[in-house]
C-alpha cells in the first residue's frame, strides 16, 4: 500500500528516543522528509545522525522544550521552509502518585507537558501548515484518556483533556483543510516504562520482568506494545490513506481500555 508520504515535509517533537523515534523512523521509511525534535541538543542530533543511517533518508534535528515559551519561539524563527505538511506531539508523560501527594506544581508542570506543549506548537505553526499540502496534526495521547489509571490522576486529567483539544481543533481548523488528530497508546515497552519497573522492582523486591508481567496481566493481548506498533497507526493516521479520520482519539492500546467510546 501507497501511503502518499513521499516527500512530505514532516515534524515529530518529542522524537529523540521511544514511540516519537519510532514514528520518526516510520515516516523517514516511507520517504517522507523528517525532521525530528527534543529537548537536549546532543540527544536529538544522535537520534537524527542514527535515524539517517538506518533509513538512508536525511532527518534533521532541531532542539525544542515545550514546557518554555521562549524555545518554542526559537524554533519558530529558526525554521526556514515556509510550509508544514505534518506536526506530530509526541510529548508528554505521566506522574505515578496518588492526589494528596501532588500539589499544584506538579499540576502545572505535568499540564505544560501534555497539553499547553502542544498547544505552543500547533498555534507557531498554523501559518506553514495552512500553507502546507493537505496538512495534518497528530497529538500523542494516552490509553489514560478513555480509562484512567489507578494512582495517576494528574496525567489521567491531562490526557482526557488532550481529546477534548483535539475534537475543538479538528472543528475549528478543518475549514483550512487541516486534519486533526490523536492517537492514544496503552503500556508500551519504552526507556520511561522500563525505568519505572526497574524502580518498582527494587522497592518490591522482585525482578524486573515480574513487574512488567504483572502491568501486562490487565492488557486483553496479555503484553506490552512495541513502540514500531504504535508508529504503524501514527504513520497510517498521517498519510493520505486515511483522508476521512478526522477529530479523532484512535486507541493502541492491545485492548486496556474497555469502554465504548
Amino acid at each position: 500500500m501507497d501511503l502518499q508520504l513521499h516527500d512530505n515535509r514532516v515534524l515529530v517533537v518529542g522524537a529523540s528516543e521511544g514511540i516519537g523515534y519510532a514514528t520518526a523512523r516510520t515516516l523517514a521509511n516511507e520517504g517522507a522528509r523528517v525532521t525530528i525534535a527534543a529537548r537536549t541538543p546532543d540527544k536529538v542530533a544522535r537520534a537524527a545522525e542514527t535515524l539517517t543511517k538506518e533509513t538512508g533518508r536525511p532527518v534533521a534535528a532541531v532542539a525544542v522544550d515545550v514546557t518554555d515559551p521562549a524555545s518554542v519561539q526559537a524554533l519558530l524563527d529558526g525554521w526556514s521552509e515556509p510550509a508544514l505538511d505534518a506536526l506530530v506531539v509526541a510529548t508528554g508523560g505521566s506522574r505515578r502518585a496518588r492526589f494528596e501527594e501532588l500539589d499544584d506544581e506538579a499540576w502545572l508542570h505535568n499540564y505544560e507537558h501534555n497539553v499547553l506543549g502542544g498547544v505552543r506548537l500547533v498555534r507557531g505553526f498554523l501559518p506553514r501548515l495552512r500553507a502546507g499540502n493537505s496538512p495534518r496534526v497528530l497529538l500523542f495521547g494516552g490509553a489514560a484518556a478513555k480509562m484512567p489509571y489507578p494512582n495517576q490522576v494528574v496525567s489521567n486529567v491531562h490526557k482526557a483533556g488532550l481529546l477534548a483539544l483535539t475534537k475543538t481543533l479538528a472543528a475549528e481548523l478543518a475549514t483550512d483543510g487541516i486534519r486533526v488528530n490523536a492517537i492514544n497508546p496503552g503500556r508500551t515497552l519504552t526507556r520511561l516504562w522500563r525505568d519505572r519497573a526497574e524502580a518498582m522492582a527494587r522497592e518490591q523486591e522482585l525482578p524486573v520482568e515480574e513487574v512488567i508481567a504483572h502491568f501486562a496481566e490487565e492488557i486483553l493481548i496479555g503484553r506490552f506494545a512495541q513502540a514500531e506498533e504504535i508508529a504503524d497507526v501514527a504513520t497510517f493516521l498521517l498519510s493520505a490513506r486515511a483522508s476521512y479520520i478526522v477529530g479523532q482519539s484512535i486507541n493502541v492500546d492491545g485492548g486496556i481500555a474497555r469502554g465504548l467510546l
